[in-house]
């Protein structure tokens, strides 16, 4: 038995080499995409959508581009190498703000003189520092500094308001709607009416069924949006964001996808048949007038949160006819 020990030893040790050094298997989706997207009862509108008009017929695309900086030269490198990659122009991009960094920076003059628009995503703080006047030098700034960009934008006023991890600053719906409304207030006080005002929770809110308790109201709301992603959960993306689409069709808003996208952790075939169903599924429904993707690999995340298309040929190829799609290419 002794002389068999070191064989058994090293056995054990190579199969512990090989448990340690082996990825995790990626999960297997399971989906029938080829269904028929789910479409809800449609509102034709007409739709109250404030200074940033929706399109009358198709959908305007847009997206987030992570650059390599995050300059001004950076963001615009970014940008014009996906639209290279497309060989098309983004007809809005969306854009991140954290609660005190200025709006109408350079890059935003830059994107806004080639045509595009702008979806400005703005991380407001802590809801009752701002009902309690904390901020209010601030947030007139950013009105007056919107204002300045004279051309209608979307703003989505912290978007994803309903996820867990922001309770300690959003406290609760009651205090998110009456920040929103403090702040809005502030923005006609400086006769700021270029902006288009964008309710964003997350789709997994809806399927929860907390987000609507965060919602301000028709007359506060000019767009109403979603984001959705197939990432830790293999779906189709009528099937994630059904709950959401059922609640907005009774509200004469348009909608805005404000952040969409499908995990590397699904592989390329099936990256490819979500996004072609993803297409499908936005013209089904027409009150969706606008789409962005989310075309980003976060730091620190791993493939279930790691979104970037460019590099994956097969994902790509499904991505670029979308975008070449005349629904979304006007």
């Amino acid at each position: 038995m002794r002389r068999f020990l070191p064989a058994l030893l090293a056995a054990l040790l190579l199969a512990g080499c090989w448990s340690n050094d082996r990825d995790e298997p990626a999960p297997q989706p399971s989906p029938d995409l080829s269904a028929p997207p789910r479409a809800v009862a449609i509102n034709p509108g007409p739709f109250e959508a404030g200074p940033y008009q929706p399109p009358k017929r198709g959908a305007l695309f847009g997206a987030w581009i992570k650059p390599e900086e995050l300059t001004h030269v950076g963001r615009l490198t970014a940008v014009a190498a996906l639209e290279q990659s497309m060989d098309r122009k983004l007809d809005f991009i969306n854009t991140y703000r954290r609660f005190e960094q200025m709006m109408g920076t350079p890059s935003d003059e830059a994107f806004l003189a080639d045509g595009a628009s702008l979806m400005i995503s703005w991380a407001t703080g802590d809801n009752r520092s701002i009902l309690a006047g904390e901020h209010d030098d601030l947030i007139r700034k950013q009105a007056v500094a919107i204002r300045k960009i004279k051309k209608p934008v979307l703003l989505r006023m912290r978007w994803e308001m309903d996820r867990p991890n922001l309770q300690a600053t959003m406290w609760s719906g009651e205090d998110y709607i009456a920040a929103w409304r403090y702040v809005r207030k502030i923005f006609q006080q400086e006769k700021t009416e270029n902006v288009s005002w964008v309710w964003c929770p997350t789709a997994e809110g809806f399927i929860r069924g907390d987000a609507p308790a965060f919602y301000p109201g028709d007359d506060q709301v000019d767009w109403t949006c979603v984001d959705v992603y197939a990432g830790f959960e293999f779906k189709p993306i009528g099937q994630l964001m059904g709950p959401f689409l059922e609640w907005a069709a009774q509200r004469p808003k348009p909608i805005v996808i404000g952040e969409f996208g499908v995990a590397k952790a699904w592989g390329s075939e099936s990256r490819a048949a979500w996004i072609k169903d993803a297409e499908r599924t936005f013209k089904a429904n027409k009150q969706i007038k606008a789409v962005a993707y989310f075309e980003s690999d976060p730091e620190g995340n791993g493939p279930n949160q790691q979104f970037q298309l460019t590099g994956d040929k097969r994902a790509f190829r499904a991505f670029q006819r979308l975008v070449k799609d005349p629904y979304f290419n006007r």
